[in-house]
């Protein structure tokens, strides 16, 4: 393992092929009565299609980085460049179509939609960013048959085990075939079986479609499955391991 500064992060790829690309971001949350410095200058560049993962103890700023690096909060400075695009300089409407069109999401909690049937909470994010109901079923079948639930396709989240939720979820995230795929703790509600069948599903996307994976994990046995491992103190970078070689 090779310590890195805070101030480096990581090293850039020599081919200049990143497609997440974070410079220095700060960010504060103001409860009121205090001022919290979440991400204190976090650097990190990542490849197309490498899986990395972040990991830390319990408030050192994983979850913010993630969503600092995804769009889902605003950052108080620094930059984040996704496929080249500055998220800073777009606004609610255009950040929200591109995560849309871009970006898969990925829980521990699935946040799945109690009322909607399996198929039915794949199909969402595609009706959100304007594909016709027609081809967003089409489409959510398809990434239904890929996690192996097409045969649950009817079926709500209540009549699903934790497993077969959590693959709805990455069916959802995997449906608009996003560059990028966001995951928080997305094995921290399984037992190991199940854990390991949901990170075999997504090294296998990875493999096959060459899919970015970002992923916030407590668990040693996820992170050695990545390509790289990035570890937080503090909302600071503080060292990083590869794991495993990445072309």
């Amino acid at each position: 393992m090779t310590t890195v500064q805070p101030d480096t992060a990581a090293t850039r790829s020599p081919d200049g092929d990143l497609i997440i690309d974070a410079t220095e971001v700060v960010k504060t949350y103001d409860t009121g009565k205090v001022q919290v410095r979440a991400l204190r200058g976090v650097t990190l560049p990542v490849r197309r299609g490498e899986m990395v993962a972040i990991m830390g103890p319990s408030g050192c700023g994983k979850t913010t980085l993630l969503n600092c690096l995804s769009g889902l909060d605003d950052i108080d400075s620094g930059s984040v460049l996704i496929d080249g695009v500055d998220l800073d300089t777009l606004g609610d409407a255009r950040r929200t179509e591109f995560r849309a069109r871009r970006m898969g999401f990925v829980f521990q909690l699935y946040n799945l939609l109690p009322v909607l049937s399996a198929v039915e909470n794949v199909e969402l994010p595609l009706l959100v960013s304007g594909v016709s109901a027609r081809d967003a079923r089409a489409k959510a079948e398809s990434s239904l048959e890929q996690v192996h639930l097409i045969d649950w396709a009817s079926h709500k989240p209540a009549e699903l085990s934790g497993g077969q939720r959590q693959r709805v979820t990455i069916a959802r995230a995997l449906v608009n075939k996003p560059a990028i795929v966001w995951a928080d703790e997305p094995t921290g509600d399984l037992d190991s079986t199940n854990a390991g069948e949901i990170l075999d599903l997504m090294v296998d996307m990875n493999s096959r479609f060459a899919q970015t994976f970002v992923l916030v994990t407590h668990d040693p046995n996820i992170a050695n499955r990545m390509h790289r491992i990035i570890y937080m103190t503090d909302g600071l970078i503080v060292d990083e391991k590869k794991v495993r070689d990445f072309d």
